[in-house]
């Protein structure tokens, strides 16, 4: 029969399994972050959609190479998402393994430095495709030069 912890076991293991939750609530702000970001760029994509199929020329060429980029960033979005939740993952064993290393009075202290470094490897990348997909777009957030050196030719001459 395994024998059951003292409260004041139990309170210890809480204590110590209290970071790891912290770091849970951190991860769940920057998936709902890349979750927004994922839903804007499709949006965008499929606004860029429709205007690909009725535009002709330079317009058109200007069109699909956004939707590529978006395209493009909407798979480093979801990498940064699955990397982001398998650390998050990681951290649910790294508590669960502190709550059955107090319970059954186990030695997993490796298992759990191993989960906790791997949990951290993890959002590192999670982290590094979040970069990579913000570099991504602010390439073609840029406004095109026709647009800013752009003059209404009609309305000077009606002025004039």
């Amino acid at each position: 029969m395994i024998p059951l912890p003292q409260v004041s076991q139990v309170a210890q293991t809480i204590q110590l399994a209290l970071a790891p939750v912290f770091l849970l609530a951190g991860i769940g702000a920057f998936l709902n972050v890349c979750v927004g970001r994922l839903a804007r760029i499709i949006d965008r994509a499929r606004s860029v959609e429709q205007l690909i199929l009725t535009s002709r020329g330079k317009e058109h060429d200007r069109m699909v190479g956004e939707i590529r980029v978006l395209d493009r960033r909407m798979s480093v979005v979801n990498a940064s998402i699955f990397l982001s939740v398998a650390s998050a993952c990681a951290v649910c064993l790294v508590v669960i393994l502190l709550f059955a290393g107090n319970l059954l009075d186990a030695h997993l202290g490796s298992a759990i430095a191993i989960l906790f470094s791997l949990s951290m490897l993890l959002q590192a990348g999670g982290f590094a495709t979040f970069i990579l997909e913000i570099r991504l777009g602010s390439k073609i957030i840029h406004v095109r030069n026709e647009v800013l050196y752009h003059k209404v030719e009609a309305e000077e001459d009606e002025a004039a």
